[in-house]
């Protein structure tokens, strides 16, 4: 079930990336719809993250690793923690990114009234 709610986070997080291309190559990234898209993109890497967390609590904590465990359920809870760090860097890299679209929205906006 989570790895279905993963490929559905990721799938949201594609078709949001299409539309804003799409407006790149209308030349229409500037305006405020892309903020709908780029709002998207962050919400739905917030799911998958908050998804990731929740498979490591539950690694942690309902099989509960020991060194007689084999190297798959130790495998898994370090791919499920690093998804999870990943995940958060990528929401912060994301923030960041939309920013500066609204900082270079507004210079647009500023330009286009001083010519």
């Amino acid at each position: 079930m989570a790895a279905i709610a993963g490929i559905a986070c990721f799938q949201v997080v594609l078709a949001a990336a299409w539309r804003l291309l799409t407006m790149i190559e209308r030349d229409a990234i500037f305006s405020s719809a892309a903020f709908r898209w780029v709002d998207t993109i962050i919400g739905s890497t917030i799911a998958a993250t908050l998804l990731a967390l929740a498979v490591t609590c539950h690694l942690m904590l309902a099989d509960i690793p020991s060194p007689d465990d084999g190297m798959e359920l130790i495998s898994a809870l370090a791919a499920a923690t690093a998804t999870t760090g990943i995940g958060a860097c990528l929401v912060m890299l994301i923030v960041i990114m939309r920013s500066l679209l609204r900082k270079a929205n507004t210079m647009k906006s500023e330009l286009a009234e001083v010519v």
